[in-house]
């Protein structure tokens, strides 16, 4: 009765904004679309993104303004929940907040690192951050060099972890990007027993476990088809934690001679046996199928937790991927086939 009590608003409002995510139907259509401006036409038209789009200037329709743009909307989906969540969600959001202070982050770190010219353009972030983020946006765009940016950061928890890192050596921005992945989920492993107690921690374990897991295996994959690196190389990469598939077959796949290998090694694990993953789909749609299945479940048999704010931040974050994806295929002109094949991950 009490999650009841706790939840019954915050699930109601739920249920009314996922109404609003664009259906399968309608990504055919976008698919069909012959530029970018009947994108944006289209979105004013027929989905929740009008909010954001309805202000913004004609001439600057193109990829990046659009993008940071629809991003907005996460933000604002974000500050609904946490107006109608209590104080034990609050908290959990707080946390779940890391992952967007982590992109932004690895955002300004490209930025001094390429030595982009026109560097920070931010202003669309910051009212968001200054009210709910430890990280000052108003600090972070002085920086010029990766040592001053580091320094910005100074007085949040993200200052000692890519401190750490500047110890004499050159320092690439895939280390950086390694560092506050590490960071990320060592972090939120830990700290979930502190936020969240019996029935919650159980979900969350198993979605932040399973995402964990999923996650090591994407990238042993892609280290072994892309850059054919060393087991002892892959190994660096990969988050300490594992939770439902052990050591052994971490090391199996890790050290496998061929992609074959591989995936006779992932056929083993938990999520290979309980998913009936189709082949055509690329390893990253298997992450996300998986983790779809995995949070829709748990939301299922949980409506009244902490299940049905995170399963709703992920589809809303995979259909901004999608909404990306699929006009980045307009851009280039592609067909709505070769847009739908991207924008679900198969393989042509």
């Amino acid at each position: 009765m009490g999650n009841l009590l706790a939840y019954s608003g915050i699930v109601t409002k739920i249920h009314a904004m996922e109404s609003r995510l664009l259906k399968p139907e309608q990504f055919e259509e976008i698919a069909s679309l012959k530029n970018v401006p009947e994108l944006v036409s289209y979105l004013m038209d027929h989905s929740s993104y009008r909010q954001v789009l309805q202000d913004m200037d004609e001439s600057r329709l193109h990829r990046g303004n659009i993008e940071k743009v629809l991003n907005l909307s996460l933000y604002h989906d974000y500050t609904k929940l946490y107006r109608f969540c209590g104080l034990k969600q609050r908290q959990f959001l707080k946390m779940y907040l890391k992952r967007y202070e982590i992109d932004l982050i690895n955002y300004c770190l490209r930025i001094v690192i390429n030595h982009y010219q026109e560097p920070f353009d931010l202003n669309h972030k910051k009212p968001f951050f200054d009210k709910y983020s430890q990280i000052s946006i108003e600090k972070l765009i002085t920086s010029r060099t990766t040592d001053q940016l580091i320094e910005m950061l100074k007085g949040t928890e993200y200052y000692e972890p890519l401190r750490k890192l500047n110890n004499g050596r050159d320092v690439t921005l895939f280390d950086y990007d390694l560092a506050l992945n590490l960071y990320y989920f060592t972090t939120m492993w830990r700290e979930r027993k502190k936020v969240l107690k019996k029935k919650e921690l159980e979900i969350f374990t198993r979605d932040c476990g399973s995402k964990i897991d999923l996650l090591n295996i994407q990238w042993i994959y892609r280290a072994k088809k892309h850059f054919s690196m060393s087991a002892s190389d892959i190994y660096s990469l990969l988050i300490p934690i594992h939770y439902r598939v052990s050591t052994d077959q971490i090391k199996s796949m890790a050290e496998a001679g061929t992609l074959e290998e591989f995936w006779e090694v992932f056929q083993k694990t938990t999520y290979a046996r309980h998913y009936d993953f189709n082949q055509s789909l690329t390893i990253e749609q298997m992450y996300e199928d998986c983790l779809y299945h995995l949070y829709t479940a748990d939301r299922r048999r949980n409506p009244y937790s902490i299940a049905s704010i995170n399963t709703y931040l992920f589809l809303k974050e995979e259909e901004l991927k999608k909404l990306t994806t699929a006009m980045e295929c307009i851009r280039y002109g592609l067909t709505p086939g070769e847009t739908l094949g991207y924008v679900g991950g198969r393989i042509q």
